[in-house]
């Protein structure tokens, strides 16, 4: 799997990106036996969707989803990640594949030495806005990025950090896990192929500075998973200026895509399905509070989907096909919309409500271009060999892309097309010289079941051949 030669590690695939749809890839890939490296510049995998509450339409717990893949990604014997990194060169070989540089940041931890204890965050007397909770919450100076991290390794920002000592007298390991001394390493390693599975980044709520994104009640569609999670930072809906139980929701939709003054011309997909599933959850959680959806078009454009809609509608969510000019924020903390109806008489409102809920959209997560030359399109994202039909090849041969990296898309085409990449990148090892012979092994080998299991096991095959 793993094989150190003239201190270069060698890997058949690297992923970068740990997300949804680079896990998935991943997995896949390690499934057939080959020794994949994921790359990750969060501190922990998950991407996005281990922030999600819920998905639609399904309204199934998005951290049970993805909880379970980011396990099985570090238990996998064929599976090596490397957060809190970033590939800073992919450089092919003339005799084949890509020589890839990678910069591991210094966390001020050691990963080995660090059993996930906490304590040294519990002691840390320092406390700054949090990322992960949409700076809603707090977090200390060194501190595990959430509660289902993986890995669950502490670091320490040093942006922030005060170096006063008191995690490194609280740590109980011995020697102690935190290391002041500890400096970014920089790996070189050999890979057969590549995966970038880079992911997406949001439109941030400031972009337009008519919608005051900057006010505390003023929130984007991320930042509302996070009061809807059942571990957000409240433990419950509440606004972020004073605490108030908001009593009037509205969602702006397509404040962050359709817009050219934005530099978004392009549709983000899932921003009216996210708005409805978040609408939904919120009529449940604040059963007294007026809902209402400000939007230009619905485009509920995947199966069940249209009835996701129709049902959200059945449940009282007030719908208003209006365009959304001005948002002005009250001296209560109020925001009062200006609003023009593009139905019935075109008269113009400025209703009043107390939470806004920018539904901002999907921009490039990174610029591939900074370590390899692939083509991107008109917008940013990668530019795929051919669209229709060989989506997740690029204009590279031996790397391939999968999921939001490529175009918006929502969490079933991003998992459905990370295992077309994994397929590709198979078929790739496969065809070239390079490849690596398959080192799959099955799940469980005849001899290490009981002789219980194997009657029962016989039955079943003897009940089969009589079928």
């Amino acid at each position: 799997m793993t094989t150190e030669a003239m201190g270069r590690l060698d890997r058949d695939v690297l992923v970068v990106g740990g997300g949804i749809a680079g896990l998935q890839t991943a997995l896949d890939l390690a499934d057939r036996g080959r020794s994949v490296l994921v790359v990750d510049k969060a501190p922990s995998i998950g991407g996005k969707m281990i922030a999600l509450s819920k998905v639609f339409p399904t309204m199934d717990c998005a951290s049970c989803i993805t909880t379970p893949r980011m396990s099985s990604a570090a238990h996998h014997d064929n599976v090596d990640i490397w957060v809190y990194s970033e590939v800073e060169a992919l450089t092919p070989n003339p005799a084949g594949g890509f020589t890839a540089t990678v910069r591991r940041k210094a966390t001020y931890v050691d990963e080995d030495t660090c059993i996930g204890c906490r304590l040294c965050e519990y002691a840390c007397p320092v406390e700054v806005p949090h990322e992960f909770e949409g700076r809603m919450g707090a977090r200390r100076a060194v501190y595990i990025p959430f509660g289902t991290a993986i890995p669950q390794n502490a670091l320490i920002d040093a942006d922030e950090c005060i170096f006063c000592g008191k995690c490194e007298k609280a740590c109980p390991t011995t020697p102690t896990a935190i290391d002041f001394t500890q400096q970014d390493r920089v790996e070189t390693l050999h890979v057969d192929a590549t995966v970038l599975a880079t992911g997406y980044q949001v439109t941030p709520t400031t972009a337009k500075a008519e919608y005051h994104g900057e006010a505390a009640n003023v929130v984007s569609g991320l930042d509302m998973e996070r009061l809807l999670s059942p571990n957000g930072p409240y433990g419950r809906v509440l606004r972020p200026s004073d605490g108030k139980i908001p009593e009037r929701v509205a969602y702006v939709q397509c404040a962050g895509s359709r817009d050219e003054t934005l530099g978004v011309p392009y549709c983000s997909r899932v921003c009216c399905m996210y708005a409805i599933k978040q609408a939904m959850l919120l009529s449940g959680s604040l059963p007294l509070a007026d809902i209402t959806v400000y939007y230009m078009d619905i485009r509920a454009f995947g199966k069940g989907y249209e009835q996701f809609y129709q049902t959200a509608r059945a449940m009282g969510i007030e719908f208003v096909k209006a365009k959304v000019a001005r948002i002005d924020e009250q001296p209560d903390g109020d925001l009062r919309l200006r609003i023009e109806r593009m139905e019935g008489d075109g008269s113009v409102d400025e209703p009043v409500h107390d939470l806004v809920v920018l539904s901002v959209g999907m921009q490039p997560g990174t610029d591939p271009r900074s370590f390899v030359g692939v083509d991107l399109d008109g917008d940013g994202f990668i530019k795929p060999a051919d669209p229709k039909l060989d989506a997740t090849c690029t204009s590279v041969p031996g790397i391939f892309a999968s999921g939001t990296a490529i175009s918006p898309k929502d969490i079933v085409d991003s998992v459905v097309e990370a295992s077309a990449a994994a397929a590709k990148v198979e078929a790739y090892l496969a065809a070239t010289a390079g490849a690596r012979p398959q080192r799959a092994r099955p799940l469980i080998s005849v001899s290490e079941l009981r002789p219980q299991q194997l009657a029962v096991a016989g039955a079943i095959e003897d009940a089969h051949h009589g079928q």
